[in-house]
């Protein structure tokens, strides 16, 4: 399979990435297009079997699948210019654009001979070194191309089909949670340099923790509480910690956090 990206900021240049390494591709078979070839001559200096090229209608020519990968204001411009290459069926038209609706994709590519399948997909950043979340959701798509995308994606972490109107949690667990997890590392690190571990060091633990706590979780399928509870002893450092952390609000203010990138604070 011959896929595109177009975009090789943050995110399509992630997935990019992690679709390099998931050695799964030759060369040839992952095109990257960007206007700035900085990034492109950055991705092709790490990773060989990655084509690219500044024209987005080049890069699309022949792909199976398309990652619209811009930011939102230059995705209408992006579909329209490339949209000669859904006039073939088969095709798979993959966005990661926030906030853009299947209506409004539909809409922008309503003009081509060949209606695609169109995928909306919430990867987050891990997805570059094949540890993503990636929320997926399908509109007008036959069974095995719905089965080729989650396909992909669990090559790079983990991949869940859901309906549309689940991608905006999806995004806040995920996508801006990635950013909410490393902001506990980094309090937690510095609270280890302030108990005297170097900062280095610090980091480096605390994210280690974190995975370990994580794999619990998914390993174990238990609830978060299942797995505090066998750390923490009736009196002891564990429970004044986390009754600590309470006391200053946490829980609500992780909630809280999750709630203001939804739109739910006013």
């Amino acid at each position: 399979m011959k896929i595109a990206i177009i975009g090789a900021g943050n995110m399509g240049g992630a997935i990019a990435c992690g679709l390099a390494t998931s050695g799964e591709y030759k060369a040839g078979e992952i095109v990257c297009a960007n206007p700035s070839v900085g990034k492109l001559d950055a991705l092709k200096s790490r990773y060989e079997i990655i084509s690219t090229t500044t024209d987005n209608l080049v890069a699309a020519e022949g792909a199976d699948m398309v990652i619209i990968a811009v930011k939102p204001w230059l995705a209408e411009s992006v579909i329209k210019q490339i949209l000669p290459v859904f006039n073939a069926p088969g095709k798979m038209l993959v966005s990661v654009v926030a906030d853009t609706s299947f209506a409004t994709l539909r809409d922008w590519v309503s003009q081509s001979e060949c209606q695609p399948a169109i995928f909306r997909v919430i990867p987050n950043t891990a997805i570059s070194v094949g540890q993503s979340m990636t929320f997926v959701s399908a509109d007008g798509a036959m069974q095995e191309q719905t089965d080729a995308v989650i396909g992909i994606f669990s090559k790079m972490g983990e991949a869940m089909l859901v309906d549309e109107k689940m991608l905006e949690v999806g995004m806040v667990l995920a996508s801006c949670g990635i950013a909410f997890a490393l902001r506990y590392i980094r309090a937690a690190s510095e609270g280890g340099v302030e108990l005297g571990c170097p900062a280095a060091q610090a980091a480096r633990i605390v994210a280690a923790t974190m995975k370990g706590a994580a794999e619990l979780l998914l390993q174990n399928n238990s609830h978060p509480e299942q797995e505090i509870d066998k750390v923490t002893t009736a009196g002891g450092i564990t429970i004044k910690g986390l009754n600590e952390m309470e006391h200053a609000g946490f829980t609500s203010a992780v909630i809280r956090g999750l709630k203001a990138s939804a739109g739910k604070i006013v």
